[in-house]
């Protein structure tokens, strides 16, 4: 799984979360629609948004974002 950091010049910092290795990858080889914090999987040959997995790690941010505010 990889969750893009930023967008510089067309490119995409990726970061591996498994490994939290940063890799640069143009992002004509990333879906037209992505944004900074899209969580990505990489199938071997393309790169697909994963929207559940975001989902989920944005409830849980949110989640404990809640727990240090109370």
């Amino acid at each position: 799984m990889y969750i893009i950091d930023r967008i510089e010049n067309n490119i995409a910092i990726i970061e591996d979360t498994i490994t939290k290795k940063i890799i640069e990858v143009n992002i004509k080889y990333l879906p037209d629609n992505i944004k900074e914090g899209n969580i990505l999987t990489f199938n071997g040959k393309e790169y697909k948004i994963n929207t559940q997995d975001e989902i989920e790690r944005r409830k849980k941010i949110q989640d404990k974002f809640n727990r240090l505010k109370n």
